[in-house]
This record gives C-alpha cells, structure tokens and sequence, in this order.
C-alpha cells in the first residue's frame, strides 16, 4: 500500500534532481551562470497564477506555475525545485574560487 506513494515520491526528487542539473547544464553551455539567475528571478517575479495551468501540466513549465501553493508538504510533491535554490545554485556557479 506504501509502495505507490514511496515510488511518487521517489520519482518526484528524482525530477527535481534533473531541473538542478538542466540549469548547470544550461550555465556551462551559456557560460553565463548570472544571466539564467536573472531570467528565473524575472520568471519568479510574475505573481499572477497562470489559469491554464494544472497539476497533470505543472511540469511541463520552467518554474512552477501553481503560485501560492508553496508549502513543505507541497514541496514534497513538487516536480521542481524552489525557485530560489535554483537561483543561489547558479550564482554559486558565477561566484569565482580562488
């Protein structure tokens, strides 16, 4: 009976997990790390939920169209990552080491 949840639940960070390595992928092909940073923030920034967007269809968007349903539990189940750990990740990327 667990099975089925454990598996969503798997397959789910699992998703989150690829959107994470999209974005390195996207910053070391663009070698512009800051610049995608931006565009997430100014995606971020648009608070108006979309109408067309459902559940069945959230993941097929850049960052999560379901505004206001940001939640631990809702996280838990979310096929993308928080908007803002996306964007700290790519700015760590700019960030040079020494």
């Amino acid at each position: 009976m667990l099975a089925p949840i454990i598996a969503k639940t798997i397959q789910l960070a699992i998703s989150r997990q690829r959107e994470y390595l999209g974005d390195a992928s996207g910053a070391l092909l663009t070698r512009y790390p800051e610049g995608l940073a931006s565009a997430l923030e100014k995606m971020d920034g648009d608070k108006e939920p979309l109408e067309v967007a459902n559940k069945a269809t959230a993941h097929l968007y850049i960052v999560n169209p379901l505004k206001g349903h940001e939640s631990a539990v809702n996280n838990l189940y979310a096929t993308h990552p928080p908007i803002q750990d996306r964007i700290r990740r790519l700015r760590a990327m700019a960030t040079p080491t020494a």
